[in-house]
């Protein structure tokens, strides 16, 4: 009997034993270091932003109003952070709340409009939509044109980043260098990115937080090869070397794209315009012929049901021509 007990106390020991090594392993597998910086890195190569509590940052948190209140009501908002990261990376310096005030007036100023007019409530919706979304859609236009101008820069910026560190130049040095030479909008964000590491920051975090301002995929491969070379050493100069010519070659193949697919694009906006032109040209030429389509209830429906395929049709040719490289 004390035979029994005595086993079964040595094996209720080691399975104790073990399973506290294996919710270590588990723990350590998940949430340690080297966990967390692979996650980090397959977020910067699949696009997705840090959550904040993963963010060091010793720099002033950024206004969203400048009232105190609403700006702290604005903090407890996530679509306020993403309308935020929408306008720091279109590079304009309106204010969250500017924004939101902009896009509410602009919405009661299309439901004014809309207001005399006999149309159904789906209509007026869409109307007064269509105006709330003024700002936002102008916003995205500034941020893609100054993500391409970045783009553009990249390879530039990924020479002068190489040639530097051949020079014997440490890569905080090369930073400033580059903020302080290459024009803007590239020049900036290397800017910022090395008052934050002059500020205390980590330097890998500053260049997190760099990918994080840029989601260019070019961009991201070059913060990579910093980090990973940071790690485990060789050849800086070379690799960015290496990372200058395959986006130099990215952008050489995605202007053939574009040319390419030039035709497609002319046809998708003589498409898209067609029916409003021809609509515009037959109410100079016989109004009252026209004026039955929205007069009469059929014509109602039918314009209705021209204006769904319409749109139909201009999302499906630009998911036709949209190529991505």
């Amino acid at each position: 009997m004390d035979m029994i007990f005595y086993a079964f106390a040595v094996l209720l020991f080691a399975a104790i034993i073990l399973l506290v090594e294996g919710a270590f392993l588990w723990w350590n597998g998940t949430h340690g270091g080297e966990a967390q910086r692979i996650a980090r890195r397959l977020r910067l190569m699949s696009g997705v932003a840090h959550g904040a509590g993963e963010r060091v940052s010793i720099l002033k948190q950024r206004h969203f109003s400048k009232n105190e209140r609403l700006d702290a009501l604005l903090h407890r908002l996530r679509p306020a952070h993403a309308i935020d990261r929408l306008l720091l990376q279109a590079g304009v310096k309106w204010t969250v709340s500017q924004f939101a005030g902009c896009s509410l007036g602009l919405g009661a100023l299309g439901l004014m409009l809309a207001e005399p007019w006999p149309m159904p409530p789906p209509a007026r919706a869409v109307i007064v939509a269509m105006w709330f979304a003024i700002p936002y859609v102008l916003a995205r236009r500034a941020r893609t044109a100054r993500l391409t101008k970045i783009e553009e820069q990249l390879p530039e910026a990924a020479d002068f980043l190489a040639r530097a560190l051949r020079a014997g130049h440490s890569f905080t040095n090369v930073l400033q260098m580059v903020g302080a030479e290459l024009p803007d909008p590239l020049a900036g964000e290397f800017r910022a990115a090395h008052q934050e590491i002059n500020y205390g920051v980590p330097m890998n975090e500053a260049l997190h937080n760099l990918a994080e301002r840029i989601p260019l995929t070019d961009l991201r491969y070059l913060v990579i090869a910093v980090v990973i070379q940071r790690e485990s050493g060789g050849n800086l100069a070379e690799i960015l070397g290496n990372i200058s010519h395959i986006i130099r070659e990215r952008l050489k193949l995605l202007a053939q794209v574009r040319v390419l697919s030039a035709e497609g694009r002319m046809s998708a906006w003589i498409l898209s315009l067609l029916p409003f032109v021809v609509m515009a040209v037959m109410s100079l030429a016989n109004i009252a012929y026209i004026s039955m389509l929205w007069t009469d209830p059929t014509g109602i429906r039918l314009m209705w049901y021209g204006a769904g395929m319409i749109l139909f049709g201009v999302f499906w040719l630009r998911r036709l021509i949209h190529i991505h490289v």
